[in-house]
């Protein structure tokens, strides 16, 4: 299955990303990918996607990783909710209930 997801480049203290198009069997530090479909910058807050080439590839069948899904969303190119891409927070447990468990 084709995923276009976020693919880290630039130094250590300085990320930079590039949204890919890649197989979702490939890792993300594979450096493997089909395509480049734009850019990422959080220090600047620059974004730059090539749009008609994502609604392309979805429409073709790509997946958004949640987090591309949510700049599309944002940026009006799809429409829906955002997700959710912050971890689960679990629920606190004393010590002593830790114990009794082991």
């Amino acid at each position: 299955m084709l995923k276009i997801r976020l693919q880290r480049i630039g130094r250590k203290n300085d990320p930079s990303f590039r949204a890919v198009l890649t197989d979702s069997k490939n890792s993300t530090k594979s450096g493997k990918f089909l395509e480049i479909v734009g850019t990422y910058n959080p220090k600047a807050g620059e974004t730059s996607f090539k749009t008609e080439r994502i609604q392309y590839w979805v429409s073709k069948g790509a997946q958004l990783s949640d987090t591309m899904h949510n700049f599309m969303v944002h940026q009006k190119v799809i429409e829906g909710k955002k997700r959710n891409v912050l971890p689960k927070k679990k629920p606190t447990v004393k010590r002593k209930e830790l114990k009794a468990k082991k």
